[in-house]
């Protein structure tokens, strides 16, 4: 079997993992990932693909591909990103250890094997209870591959945290030295620094870098040694302790302390560009890493950290009282999505020509709805998430309700506010960014492009469920929060990540301050006013959402798999907020039907009558139906807004009311059956003395006339100097004439204190009922996730099968018959049309299976298994092991064919 077909090849596996010399024997261990993968059962590739679901796009022809792409710069930074500290740091101490016999990397001790080793770079009781199980999240990830004793991190995760390490050590002594340049150190000077420390001469300047290691890893004579140096020379090395590991001094005239370190090589220089960080100049040094372990007791952290850090609890309320105050804010929030929809149906907001909403525009709606602006932006964009807005893509293009805003209309109050809860749980657009600029410079606005930030939804996700976790009622800290998802994704929104990924827009605030903890505060903010959260504690009917969220994504409800983080990502996930098999992250239609259910008791039951009172104000003690609610705000001037709403009934609402159609007797029936009280009788003058002015005054396009029976009021009109504007004339003593279009000549004789009324061409009254402005069908945005959605088990049962069946195809020898080229290695086997026909022909009779090359109808090559069963026509029919089916296959797309190897 050839090497390129077992993964015993770097350049087959990718990953350069593998020893350019293996001195191991077959029994020994995998030598390259690859190896390694094929060693794992079918659950292990699964738990692979389902943790870094990346890998799969497009499926790994074998599992030589597989670890290929395992070993890519980009998936590698995807997968740290996704470790919990202690994981990151086991990782980091892994990539700090030196490498042994065979690309192992055993501790810093002579002999002793790497979980050794990583038990005193991790030391303390937790540590190592919970090392095995960082070790073995590692190794599912394939981060780790290699015996048990002897993991391996692979090559490109060692050069990630290596450059430069997070542990804050350098290079070892054999590296500084070596990349040292022009201040390399000469043999002479090596034999130098030996007789300074103590040590016998040696023949050369290998042996003699292993003795002065040897020397700096021996606890015993390093601390014999530190207990000669001068005065001040251990405060050096001190201030190097802990990185970071590179310090600038005097070369050519070194203090005392400091000509002791550097005569021993206590202290190495680096010349020209020895410091990865920046920091290699003419006159700087580097502590080499062997001496920083040995005054670090051996620790590669200064705080190993195996345990989350626990969410403190605030302050207390009762669960009563929680779920009160929030369903107070789940009818605040409906009302506030309706008033914004009712506003906009009739005067729709246009569209900026590079998208998104105008500064103007915020402003006027956050005035609409007494709001400050960043909160009106958050109800925008919560409406477009739930699908309620979107742009008509009219010629004029504007923003307008679309008609499923409609069917949200007709449905309960607690199902509509379980949809607003769930857009909002799953949407990646970030409504905080409003208001900031992007790497270009452009102003970031409401429903605009550049909004999404892909790590929204598992904040959010990750936020409520530590919520969930604590007693019902108790209020977190923020800053326990904030440490708590710290110590869960260390790395998410790093640079190393955006840079990866190409994200830099938006990563960080003016302030230094990173993006998970500013979409954390969002998050928390945005919780409060929706009603998922009352008074800063998790309301008890949005719970069902969060566990179906955490069922889906395979979390365990009690902690997680590994850490005992509640809900702890032991699955990978994707960066999308646990999308499960629903694919929304959110449980289905089941979990926001529970929502609702949970929902419906702790919400108030609209009202059906308000308080009349003499001062023309009507007081809704509570929500109205949306019935009474709406044409009551036609009939007053809605005047405060809160626990109560106070309505002022105006001759202009009034006017507004009649101008619907409406009479003066039906505004008195429809108070009269919606009021707990008899109706004032200030307001049934005021309805009266309006009802009658209504109307008597006629507006028609000639460009426009004014037409009215009472020829004084005409005259009295004329005589107005506020009506000079118009250019009024007598057309007749019943009809006036103007230049003014009707609109204006109706606004003008309305500020005079008319009430004119717009009529038809036969004269019948124009009913100014407002329009009601719609897109198009239109369908929400889809979330913008981190990276390939997790695969479902479907997929991943498929994916397995064809890996496998694939990485058969590539490693069993075969026997060509009669090629009319020899095939390259590893690669398809190519043979003659005739032969191919020949030989499949042959196999049908035999049933022997056949190694085939072929090439799709995209031009895309693969090889394949296959046992034929008809030749004919130019197809053959086979069974194809790979896929596991049977399938037809064109004659003239099949490369080559090779009968296998008898075992």
């Amino acid at each position: 079997m050839s090497s390129e077909r077992n993964g015993g090849s770097p350049s087959r596996s990718g990953t350069g993992d593998a020893p350019s010399q293996p001195d191991a024997s077959p029994g020994s261990g995998p030598r390259t990932l690859a190896e390694d993968l094929r060693a794992r059962d079918d659950s292990a590739l699964a738990a692979l693909l389902n943790a870094r679901p990346d890998l799969l796009s497009p499926v790994p022809n074998d599992l030589t591909q597989l670890a290929t792409r395992a070993g890519t710069r980009a998936s590698v930074v995807r997968a740290l990103e996704r470790l919990d500290r202690f994981t990151l740091q086991t990782a980091e101490a892994l990539a700090v250890l030196p490498a042994g016999p065979g690309g192992a990397a055993p501790a810093p001790g002579a002999g002793a094997g790497a979980r050794e080793a990583l038990t005193r770079l991790l030391p303390g009781r937790e540590a190592a209870e919970r090392l095995p199980h960082a070790l073995d999240r590692l190794r599912e990830w394939a981060l780790v591959w290699g015996p048990e004793d002897q993991p391996r991190l692979v090559r490109t995760a060692r050069e990630l945290l290596t450059s430069p390490s997070p542990t804050g050590l350098g290079p070892t002594l054999a590296e500084a030295v070596a990349a040292a340049g022009q201040a390399k150190p000469s043999p002479s000077r090596l034999q130098e620094a030996l007789a300074a420390a103590g040590l016998p001469p040696t023949p050369d300047p290998v042996s003699a870098l292993s003795a002065l290691a040897a020397l700096f890893t021996d606890p015993e004579r390093m601390a014999a040694l530190l207990d000669q140096a001068p005065e001040g020379a251990e405060a050096v090395l001190r201030k190097l302790e802990w990185g970071p590991p590179y310090g600038a001094v005097d070369l050519a005239a070194p203090s005392p302390p400091v000509a002791w370190l550097l005569d021993r090589m206590l202290l190495v220089p680096t010349g020209t560009g020895g410091d990865p960080g920046g920091a290699g100049a003419p006159g700087s040094v580097v502590l080499p890493r062997e001496v920083a372990l040995h005054l670090r007791g051996g620790r590669a952290h200064r705080t190993p950290e195996p345990v989350p850090p626990p969410v403190a609890t605030a302050r207390s309320y009762p669960p009563e009282t929680v779920d009160a105050a929030a369903a107070g804010q789940a009818m605040t929030a409906l009302a506030t999505v309706e008033e914004l929809l009712d506003q906009w149906e009739s005067e729709p907001p246009p569209v900026l020509r590079a998208g998104g909403l105008g500064v103007r525009d915020l402003k006027r709606t956050a005035v609409a709805l007494d709001v400050p602006e960043p909160v009106a932006a958050f109800w925008i964009e919560l409406a477009y998430a739930a699908g309620l807005v979107a742009s008509d893509g009219e010629v004029d293009e504007a923003f307008a309700p679309t008609p499923a805003y409609d069917e949200w209309l007709r449905a309960a109050p607690a199902e509509r506010w379980a949809r607003l809860a769930a857009a909002w749980w799953t949407a990646t657009r970030v409504a905080g960014l409003v208001g900031e600029r992007d790497a270009r410079g452009r102003n970031l606005a409401p429903l605009g492009p550049g909004l999404d930030r892909a790590p929204a939804p598992e904040v959010r996700r990750r936020a409520l469920e530590l919520l969930a976790g604590t007693e019902p009622g108790a209020v977190p800290e923020r800053e326990a929060l904030r440490e708590r998802l710290h110590w869960e994704r260390p790395l998410q929104g790093a640079r190393a990540g955006r840079a990866a990924r190409g994200d830099r827009a938006g990563s960080e605030a003016g302030d230094g301050t990173p993006l998970t903890v500013r979409l954390l505060h969002w998050a928390l903010d945005e919780a409060e006013v929706l009603g998922v959260t009352g008074r800063g504690a998790l309301a008890s009917y949005v719970r069902p959402l969060v566990e179906a969220a955490r069922n889906d994504s395979g979390r365990p409800s009690g902690g997680g798999a590994d850490h005992g983080v509640p809900g702890g990502d032991s699955t990978g996930g994707n960066g999308t907020g646990g999308d499960g098999p629903d694919r929304d992250g959110t449980g289905g239609d089941a979990a926001v039907r529970a929502v609702a259910e949970a929902l419906a008791p702790q919400l108030p039951q609209p009202l059906s009558q308000v308080l009349l009172q003499a001062d023309l104000t009507a007081v809704a003690p509570g929500p109205l139906e949306r019935e009474l609610a709406a044409f009551l705000s036609v009939l007053a001037e809605i005047e405060s807004k809160g626990g109560a709403t106070v309505y002022r009934f105006t001759p202009a609402s009034v006017r507004r009311a009649l101008d619907t159609g409406r009479t003066a007797a039906d505004l008195h029936a429809f108070l009269a059956a919606h009021s707990s009280t008899p109706v004032p009788q200030p307001l049934t003058y005021l309805i009266d003395d309006v009802a009658r002015k209504h109307g008597r005054v006629r507006v028609g396009a000639a460009s426009s006339y004014v037409r009215c029976d009472d020829d004084t009021l005409l005259a009295e009109l004329l005589a107005d100097r506020r009506a000079a504007p118009l250019r009024l004339r007598m057309l007749a003593p019943t009809v006036l004439a103007s230049p003014a279009p009707p609109d204006q000549l109706l606004a003008r004789l309305r500020e005079m204190g008319h009430a004119p009324a717009a009529e038809s061409a036969e004269g019948d009254v124009l009913l100014a009922r407002p329009h009601a402005h719609r897109t198009p069908p239109r369908t929400p945005p889809e979330p913008v996730p981190e990276g390939p959605p997790a695969p479902d088990a479907t997929l991943l049962t498929a994916a397995v099968r064809a890996i496998r069946a694939g990485d058969h195809a590539a490693t069993l020898p075969h026997k060509p018959k009669a090629p009319a080229a020899p095939p390259p290695a590893g690669g398809p086997p190519r043979t003659v049309m005739a032969e191919t026909l020949a030989t499949m022909q042959s196999a049908t009779l035999t049933g022997t299976p056949l190694w085939i090359g072929y090439v799709n109808a995209d031009g895309a090559a693969s090889q394949r298994v296959i046992a034929p069963v008809k030749v004919e026509g130019g197809f053959v029919t086979a069974y194809d092991h790979t896929a596991d089916e049977v399938r037809t296959y064109p004659l003239h797309r099949i490369t080559g064919v090779a009968e296998l190897a008898e075992e």
